[in-house]
């Protein structure tokens, strides 16, 4: 266990490179930190805390950096987060409540905003329609040969798709046939939708028109289980002195267009949390020089999609964790509300 005055020197630590990238020497944690100790004091603790794994001494400098074991205390025990300012509330309320009708647009521009309020790197997964269920099917002509299937999710997202026949449906048809796909799809979760078990009795034009729709459907839902993911910001990199290694930036930049990998990255978060992976924590060899704050949001108490930001291991945990705690807040509201529209 560590004691107050070590973990005041930690923090400083912490803090300190944060802010300037620079190792830090008890010196500086004297003047700048008015602990009421002595350097020679704090010396004596830090060579402690580097005993203890804490901190590391990257150069032949008295100064002294963060190791990850040190971070990880840093965010588990010594930071909080806090409320999102007046501004940083309105723009993301601002972005989320114009785009929530627009699923697809909202996460891009979620990825962006975020992005820009962090100056870090953005990663967003869609909403998963299959995790959702379904509250409505509308069928609608488009001409003699094609129809377009409009699917409606509980979440609000809608999925298109243009089903060809061979004949023209009246109205009346298409009005008969859309009922019988609600009355048997309205409140399943589409990911328990079993299409290659459904039977339609007669060998009229509406049943025929009938399977066609269910391979429709069926079409979306494996469509659905490849997850779209945006990035944002990933020329923020570059303005970091650990990435000044062309080659180094070069493999990130790559990892970044490879969609597995930042479905990987994304991982799966506990319910309700931030999670912070630092450093080697992460079991993708490329990204173990970085960090990476993650959470899920949710509708009616289902995991849609996660937000992840990237950055080095320096990063600024405080901000970016509260921004991240406060942005995926607004989306869980914002999507809890459209649901309670539907009544």
């Amino acid at each position: 266990m560590l004691n107050e005055r070590k973990l005041k020197i930690l923090e400083a630590i912490v803090k300190d490179y944060i802010e300037t990238a620079e190792p830090i020497g008890s010196r500086t944690i004297e003047k700048k930190y008015n602990l009421g100790i002595s350097s020679a004091t704090i010396r004596n603790e830090m060579s402690d805390l580097e005993e203890m794994g804490y901190i590391i001494q990257p150069h032949t400098s008295s100064g002294r950096v963060p190791s990850d074991k040190g971070y990880r205390l840093y965010v588990d025990n010594l930071m909080n987060y806090r409320e999102l300012t007046l501004d940083e509330a309105t723009f993301l309320k601002n972005i989320i409540a114009n785009n929530i009708n627009h699923m697809e647009y909202l996460m891009k521009e979620t990825a962006k905003a975020i992005s820009l309020l962090t100056n870090y790197t953005t990663i967003v997964s869609e909403p998963t329609v299959n995790k959702t269920k379904i509250s409505h099917v509308q069928l609608m002509p488009m001409d003699e040969k094609s129809i377009a299937l409009a699917l409606i999710t509980d979440s609000k997202a809608i999925k298109n798709h243009v089903v060809l026949v061979d004949f023209e449906l009246s109205d009346a048809e298409l009005n008969n046939l859309t009922q019988i796909l609600n009355s048997w799809l309205r409140g399943r979760a589409i990911d328990e939708v079993d299409v290659d078990n459904v039977k339609m009795s007669g060998d009229s034009n509406i049943s025929k028109v009938f399977y066609k729709v269910l391979d429709a459907i069926k079409n979306i839902i494996l469509q659905e289980k490849n997850v779209n993911i945006y990035t944002s910001g990933v020329n923020n990199m570059l303005d970091f002195p650990e990435f000044s290694d062309i080659e180094k930036v070069k493999s990130l930049f790559k990892t970044f267009e490879e969609r597995d990998v930042l479905i990987t990255l994304l991982g799966e978060s506990s319910a309700d949390d931030i999670q912070i992976v630092i450093g080697a924590e992460n079991s993708i060899e490329q990204m173990k020089d970085l960090s990476i704050i993650k959470a899920n949001y949710q509708f009616k108490g289902r995991d849609l999609g996660a937000i992840g930001i990237v950055g080095p291991k320096r990063m600024d945990y405080f901000q970016v964790s509260s921004i991240l705690n406060g942005i995926v807040k607004n989306i869980n509201d914002i999507l809890r509300n459209a649901g309670n529209d539907d009544g």
